[in-house]
């Protein structure tokens, strides 16, 4: 993981106070499923009641009664991926979203600090974009297969080997990647900005994947890198079509970080954003197989009514390394504060903004 120590260590943020000393530790909430507790929490288990046995509530109870009480003394956001498990997607979070529309949603926020329940590159991306907010992650090892597959380094030799092609990276890096880039993508918006250049050549990394999918949909030339999510690589095109033997009647709905012959035997792909709208705009009855991360059906299970989702099921490690007690841990003793080295900051806010701009204009 040096990536990730590369951003956070104490060294780059200089004689700066720790999150710890600005805003002080307080005691540990007392976790007990007290007839209080029940009843402040019961109108969120309406919202996970399909998803989480009854008998099992009293465990996460205290932890989401505590969070939430927590959270409003220390004026702290919680911003929870589309991939978080449902107590912390429906019971904790504030905001939810995709990893841009978290990043975008920051900077709005009226919140001294930011809890990020995602992985490592979402935290520092919210970092680049709300400089003046304290960011905490509550697991710092919560990576992402795709951000550790490219430093900096790589980027510039990248450049020095193709001079004069622009590149392209995908948003899901780390932030000495984005300082290297000319700018970011994300899988919604990819073909636009590769577009956006007037060079035949484009480097659009570390996807390999996301870039052989966009190559079909653009006349440019792309150049690619061998990244991959370990959670999209791992679909293949028999494990679908045999869902679709079994019952044609089955919409294949599939990210494109999946491979192109993945992509190519579904009904529709798209962003994370764009799958959830489209389950979300399928009529009551409709069988829908989303080629993802496993916890995202159940999170928009309620914004779908009458939708049955097929699950295959592959779920990030990453993402489930944030849980409720390391949310707790974190608003309590004001750990795993995110910090990103001002000067790259800097070059890496400038490839996240020109994207966000692209996307606006």
């Amino acid at each position: 993981m040096t990536e990730l120590n590369q951003t956070t260590s104490s060294k780059s943020a200089g004689k700066v106070q720790s999150a710890a000393e600005r805003y002080g530790v307080v005691d540990m909430p007392t976790l007990e499923y007290t007839p209080e507790v029940a009843k402040e929490t019961a109108h969120l288990y309406e919202k996970v009641k399909h998803h989480i046995p009854e008998i099992e509530w009293p465990v996460h109870a205290p932890y989401v009664h505590a969070i939430n009480k927590l959270k409003k003394e220390r004026n702290a956001v919680i911003l929870a991926h589309n991939y978080m498990t449902p107590e912390i997607f429906h019971c904790v979070a504030d905001v939810a979203g995709d990893s841009l529309q978290l990043a975008m949603e920051a900077e709005k926020v009226d919140a001294d600090i930011i809890v990020q329940c995602g992985v490592h590159f979402m935290a520092e991306t919210s970092k680049l974009l709300s400089p003046e907010k304290t960011v905490l992650i509550p697991d710092m090892k919560a990576g992402c297969s795709l951000a550790e597959s490219l430093t900096g380094e790589d980027v510039r030799l990248l450049r020095e080997a193709n001079p004069g092609v622009p590149i392209v990276t995908y948003v899901n890096t780390s932030a000495d990647v984005k300082a290297e880039s000319d700018i970011c993508c994300t899988s919604s918006n990819a073909v636009r900005v590769v577009e956006s250049f007037e060079s035949d050549t484009i480097l659009l990394i570390p996807d390999e994947f996301l870039a052989q999918n966009v190559a079909k949909l653009t006349k440019k030339k792309i150049l690619t890198w061998k990244g991959h999510c370990e959670v999209h690589e791992r679909f293949t095109p028999e494990e679908l079509l045999a869902y679709k033997e079994a019952d044609p009647a089955i919409q294949i709905v599939a990210h494109p970080e999946c491979p192109p012959e993945v992509v190519d035997v579904a009904d529709f792909s798209g962003s994370t954003s764009g799958m959830i709208d489209f389950a979300i705009g399928q009529k009551p009855g409709a069988k829908v197989l989303l080629v993802t991360e496993c916890s995202m059906a159940s999170n928009i299970q309620e914004q779908a009514k009458g939708v049955e989702f097929i699950k295959p099921c592959n779920l990030c490690p990453h993402m489930k390394r944030i849980t409720l007690p390391n949310i707790l841990e974190s608003l309590v003793y004001m750990r795993e504060e995110v910090v990103v080295d001002p000067v790259m900051a800097e070059k890496a806010r400038h490839a996240v903004e020109r994207m966000v701009n692209l996307k606006m204009n």
